[in-house]
């Protein structure tokens, strides 16, 4: 079975390179961009990540900005990339979700080769994810195309660091209960949303919706990982490290020491991506 990283971040070069003059206009950019923790990478040094972790294959996009023009940049790259390795890297687009060109570079992006759409971040892109209306032909066109949508979220409560956003549980939910049919990934373990699951209403309507480890090491350790077995949506979480944010091999270790079945372990680290992916 492969092994999958779902969530990672790639940047082109002339992003990188133009970082001053991005921050200019997209707040949230500058917000990441100006952390020490922050870092930038190239598809090629993913896929030398890959190898050191003795990993397949990962989901790599670039950053969700405001800006349509931008996000066609990223988007690009992404197509490039993943041709250029077809057999390490799948991609998502971003796209923001409320422009009026949206659903057409979806569209292209889809027709390029891309297969889903991510990670958003809904702050960062003001948008409204509880307001049907403003998400609603986003919603469709990635329905429509079977693209699972992946969204930023955060843990309501804790320590601030830069990125945490103001996007609630509640928000998150109402936008899941107006795409029933739409394939949603919560990343962070969806801000903590994964444990609610144990409520009978939340699993019955969230039977669409599964969840990233990405940054799990700051916030949850090896405890999530036992969390989501005796909850029983093992079958709902998806390998993310957040690269280049921290190495694959940190995880990987947290996972080991976990102690959950070998089963669930090899879903955890690629089985349920596949799945989802339609590998």
């Amino acid at each position: 079975m492969q092994k999958i990283d779902f969530h990672v971040h790639v940047t082109p070069p002339e992003i990188s390179t133009g970082v001053e003059k991005i921050k200019a206009r997209e707040p949230y950019f500058a917000l990441l961009a100006a952390s020490p923790k922050n870092k930038f990478a190239t598809a090629e040094e993913v896929v030398a990540e890959l190898d050191g972790a003795g990993f397949d294959r990962a989901v790599i996009f670039g950053f969700a900005f405001k800006d349509m023009g931008l996000c066609r940049t990223v988007n690009n790259y992404v197509i490039a990339k993943t041709r250029e390795f077809p057999r390490r890297l799948s991609g998502f687009a971003v796209v923001p979700p409320n422009h009026p060109g949206a659903c057409a570079e979806i569209e292209r992006c889809h027709d390029a080769g891309l297969c889903g759409v991510g990670e958003l971040f809904p702050t960062g892109q003001d948008v409204r994810i509880e307001d049907a209306a403003e998400t609603a032909r986003f919603a469709e066109c990635c329905a429509e195309r079977n693209l699972p949508v992946l969204l930023h979220m955060n843990e309501p409560v804790g320590h601030y660091y830069a990125g945490k956003t103001n996007t609630t549980l509640q928000q998150a939910e109402l936008f899941v209960e107006h795409n029933p049919r739409l394939k949603i990934v919560l990343a962070h373990w969806g801000g903590g949303l994964a444990f609610y699951e144990l409520m009978k209403d939340v699993r019955k309507k969230f039977a669409n919706v599964f969840y990233d480890t990405a940054a799990s090491p700051f916030l949850y350790g090896e405890a999530g990982y036992r969390t989501a077995s005796a909850l029983g949506v093992q079958d709902k979480v998806l390998f993310g490290s957040d690269f280049p944010l921290l190495p694959l091999s940190r995880y990987v270790a947290e996972i080991d020491r976990s102690g959950i079945a070998d089963g669930e372990k090899a879903s955890l680290l690629g089985g349920n991506a596949a799945r989802l992916l339609g590998l």
